[in-house]
């Protein structure tokens, strides 16, 4: 298959691609979690116009929330079969975005889109729409040329990545593994630089605690007769430092290149200053290495809070606010990455880089499921801002490089 000679027909998509982005952004899907209605709107809109499409195959995998519009929250798949079905090579993007904050920031309506040359702005259109254009614009010149990949290549559109993915990816994956084959490889432009360079293969387990320490509330000119929850909570967020010396391994592609160990929010105690505080209560974020268990993260925390209760009398509990192992990273040796590389390189010109972060995405759904999984885009960073915008030239750089990739990947 000679995919070369369709990339630069990409560059003549532009109207369509301002039409999609247009038609996507008049249609809000907020969560209801974030006040709004969620994705049916945007989602029907979709799948009418992938039947205008030459798809083989369009399916909606709905997920039931009563708080949604009719009660549910529409995952689609649409599949083009390749030369070869045995494999499915997956572009995966999100339907649903957030609010737009504070309105008073926007210089314009952010449900309708404004177009400045090669910007566009508007609620959603990096975040995750230029994800979804990308991903039509690649099936759609496939199928104007009536070309036929190597392999399948579905489309994936989800809901709530904004909130969890509950009804989104994660619920995909656990209701429908049969739309996965054990060959099966995954796109998620989810994230990325400006120059396009970067591809992200692997991601560090989460830990996000509520740590509650209760004492004894008294008046701070007599501390003897209560029990300073302020002061053992204290001490036990410099004992979190010793995290870093225990959990040390130091791994270069992620960046940083260690595990992180940071008290963040600090809840208010007493209103006043002549008051001993009875209860305290901070946060931690840590993001570990995936060569760790997160057990062992807690069994080492708890050790540290059991040794403060001893000195200070005080009881400390824990809530999870956030707890997710990594999923095994994707080898840089496997074929979509190798793929990815030399399309990025080819088509952007700039050397392309793996790495890890610290945050977790949708990805790791699909590698738990033993699936090579790559994060990439040309992006600007400008999601959840006001005015939120993207170029249509990286919309275009993206479909030609993920359309070069799928004519390299063996």
């Amino acid at each position: 298959m000679n995919i070369k000679k369709l990339l630069p027909l990409i560059d003549g998509y532009k109207d369509y691609i301002i039409y999609l982005q247009r038609e996507l952004t008049k249609r809000p899907a907020i969560s209801p979690l974030s006040g709004g209605e969620g994705e049916y709107d945007k989602a029907m809109w979709l799948k009418e116009e992938l039947k205008k499409y030459k798809f083989d195959r369009i399916e909606e995998v709905n997920a039931d929330d009563p708080k949604a519009k009719n009660g549910v929250r529409p995952n689609i798949v649409a599949i083009y079969n390749g030369l070869n079905t045995d494999k499915t090579v997956w572009i995966m993007s999100h339907l649903d975005i957030v609010p737009p904050g504070e309105m008073s920031m926007w210089k314009s309506n952010p449900y309708e889109l404004v177009v400045e040359g090669d910007k566009l702005i508007g609620r959603g259109v990096e975040d995750n729409q230029q994800a979804i254009v990308s991903s039509l614009i690649v099936a759609k010149v496939l199928m104007d040329n009536n070309i036929r990949p190597d392999y399948n290549l579905g489309l994936l559109f989800c809901a709530d990545e904004e909130t969890g993915s509950g009804f989104g990816a994660d619920w995909v994956v656990e209701k429908r593994k049969d739309l996965f084959g054990p060959k099966d490889m995954f796109f998620v432009p989810d994230s990325g630089v400006e120059d396009g360079s970067m591809i992200e293969i692997a991601e560090k387990s989460i830990l996000w605690l509520k740590v509650k320490t209760v004492g004894k509330q008294c008046h701070a000119s007599r501390p003897q007769i209560g029990i300073n929850a302020f002061k053992a909570a204290s001490e036990l967020v410099c004992k979190v430092e010793k995290l870093y010396k225990i959990f040390k391994h130091k791994d270069r592609l992620y960046e940083p290149p260690i595990s992180t160990f940071e008290p963040t929010k600090k809840e208010a105690n007493v209103p006043n200053v002549n008051t001993i505080p009875g209860e305290d209560v901070f946060y931690i974020d840590m993001r570990v290495m995936p060569v760790y268990k997160l057990e062992e993260v807690e069994e080492e925390l708890r050790k540290m809070a059991d040794e403060v209760e001893k000195k200070y009398n005080v009881k400390i509990s824990f809530e999870y606010l956030q707890k997710s192992q990594a999923a095994p990273p994707t080898d840089p040796q496997s074929d979509i990455v190798i793929a990815l590389k030399k399309s990025i390189k080819e088509v952007l010109g700039v050397k392309p880089k793996v790495y890890g972060i610290g945050g977790g995405t949708v990805a790791a759904f699909f590698r738990r499921l033993n699936l090579p999984t790559v994060v990439y885009s040309k992006l600007n960073e400008s999601a959840h801002q006001p005015n939120e915008w993207c170029y249509i030239s990286n919309i275009i750089s993206d479909a030609k490089v993920f359309l070069s990739s799928i004519g390299k990947i063996k």
